[in-house]
């Protein structure tokens, strides 16, 4: 059994996209493609986790009881997806998880970084959170990329600590879920959904999947919410870089999973969690 969340986000959430003025108003738009989604997943038999950013639930609070109702789990992903290791944003994220708290009734166990920024200068969010109750983080992407990854990381899940990001802390009160990533010309690389659903042909994401199945580990995958529904996602002005990054064959994305879907089980992080104790 293989773990699969969802970061559920909207159009003006993504790092990339935020670096860029925009005239459209920042509304949410991309949560008007949850049924969708929902659908989707019923249709696949999936459950997932929802990684929810929390403003979201602010501007639309019936998102979660949808969530909840078709089986599914809610964890967090920063009130307004902001980075760990942005400037200042230590001193705002036990409140933000508090806030978040409140609005899901302390449902959430489970926490993504926005854009895996969990890393050494954030390593101190790990203490908030086994503070805060949760039990398990999956933000460690064990391959380096432009914008985040701890290459030296292990890729089997492993209790992590702020002391120790890398490796098994005996100690450690969160388990943590790194992402799936596989070899590529002698080199590790992510392969655990989002973009590189996207952009690596899916011979490479089954081989991985296959790879660490064979190990007893469950691979685990993401996507964006922005990416499994395009149509509510507005193409705005970038570099050609960061477009490519963000737009590459996201019409393809809901295709690409519903493959990866047929031919493996996936479900969420409480669900998993529960059946293997």
């Amino acid at each position: 059994m293989n773990i699969l969340g969802i970061d559920f986000e909207d159009w003006f959430h993504p790092e990339l996209v935020q670096k860029y003025p925009t005239k459209n108003p920042r509304r949410p738009t991309v949560i008007n493609g949850l049924d969708k989604i929902l659908d989707w997943l019923r249709k696949s038999e999936t459950y997932a986790t929802f990684f929810v950013v929390g403003e979201l639930l602010q501007f639309k609070p019936e998102l979660m009881d949808k969530i909840l109702d078709g089986g599914h789990e809610i964890g967090f992903h920063t009130m307004y997806h902001t980075r760990l290791d942005a400037p200042g944003f230590r001193d705002k994220f036990d409140e933000e998880l508090k806030n978040f708290n409140a609005l899901t009734g302390g449902r959430a166990k489970g926490f993504r970084a926005p854009t895996f920024s969990l890393n050494k200068q954030s390593a101190w969010a790990i203490d908030d959170l086994a503070n805060n109750g949760y039990l398990y983080d999956s933000s460690v992407v064990p391959a380096k990329t432009s914008l985040y990854g701890l290459p030296d990381a292990v890729s089997k899940p492993y209790r992590i600590s702020s002391s120790t990001l890398i490796k098994d802390d005996p100690q450690g009160k969160i388990m943590e879920y790194p992402l799936l990533v596989t070899k590529l010309f002698g080199k590790r690389i992510p392969a655990a959904g989002g973009f590189y659903v996207r952009i690596l042909p899916a011979k490479v994401i089954t081989n991985a999947i296959n790879a660490n199945e064979k190990t007893g580990m469950p691979a685990c995958l993401y996507v964006h919410s922005w990416e499994l529904t395009p149509e509510f996602m507005p193409k705005i002005s970038m570099s050609f870089k960061d477009g490519f990054i963000t737009y590459h064959n996201i019409e393809k994305t809901l295709s690409r999973m519903t493959e990866i879907l047929k031919k493996f089980q996936f479900t969420s992080f409480s669900n998993y969690i529960n059946k293997k104790n």
